[in-house]
This record gives C-alpha cells, sequence and structure tokens, in this order.
C-alpha cells in the first residue's frame, strides 16, 4: 500500500505534466525518489497506472486531458514509428508540451505506452500491438 506522502507524489507528476509544468527526466526523479519502478499510460481511458517493485500500484486520472480530443477515435489505425520519434524529439527539445506531444503520438497510432524507469525505456504500443522502443536519452 502506497503512503499517502507517495500517492501525493504521484498525483503532481500526473497533474503537472498535464498542465505543462513539469518535464519527463523531473517526473522521473519524482517517480524514482518515491520507489516508482515503471508507469503504464492508457491513452484511451486517460489513466496513468505506477507500479512498485512490490506489486503494489496506483491509478491517476488525467482529467485534465479532454475527452473530445485524447479518446480511442484519435488514436490512427497502424503504428507510424517516425510520427512517435518525432514527437519525442520536439518534447526533449521543449519545443512541445505534454499535451501536444500526447496528440502526436496519438495520431503515430499510440494507443498505450509503458515507462521503465529502472529499466530506462519507454514502450509504445499501437492498437494491433505493434512497439516502438525509445531508450532514454544517454542510456545506451
Amino acid at each position: 500500500m502506497f503512503t499517502q506522502e507517495t500517492i501525493a507524489v504521484l498525483h503532481e507528476c500526473s497533474e503537472r505534466s498535464v498542465a505543462g509544468n513539469i518535464t519527463f527526466p523531473e517526473v522521473v526523479g519524482k517517480l524514482m525518489a518515491v520507489g516508482i519502478e515503471q508507469y503504464h499510460a492508457d491513452l484511451y481511458r486517460r489513466e496513468i497506472t505506477y507500479y512498485a517493485a512490490n506489486g503494489d500500484s496506483h491509478m491517476e486520472s488525467e482529467s485534465g486531458l479532454d475527452s473530445k480530443k485524447f479518446n480511442a477515435n484519435a488514436v490512427a489505425a497502424a503504428l507510424n514509428p517516425n510520427g512517435v520519434k518525432e514527437a519525442l524529439r520536439q518534447i526533449q527539445h521543449k519545443e512541445i508540451d505534454y499535451q501536444k506531444f500526447l496528440r502526436g503520438i496519438l495520431s503515430a497510432g499510440v494507443a498505450n505506452y509503458w515507462v521503465y524507469l529502472a529499466g530506462k525505456r519507454a514502450i509504445y504500443v499501437a492498437r494491433n500491438g505493434d512497439e516502438y522502443v525509445e531508450w532514454f536519452p544517454g542510456a545506451r
């Protein structure tokens, strides 16, 4: 069971990501500090589930995302790895915020993604299970 303090950090990371006032490296640092090993973003449902190494989990709704823009209908039918790479490049260079990043990966066919903090990678998954793996900058 997560402590209230840990849940507050998870909530803060989700809220600030949607608001566009926290970077991915900052999120990673905060999550690792409270023992998060991985998380899963469900773009259909606008939810993020955080997992600790002991199996504890906690789901946060990204209710700040407009359900008219962020839903299953927004996910392209096929994975476009180049579209995912471009959205990643733009957010890494601070050219776009989190919501624009999400719109970019949705239009590139991403339905959900997993972030593995210890493994230093994210796996972007399409409707049919096709995937694109992105290593954290400097991980390889």
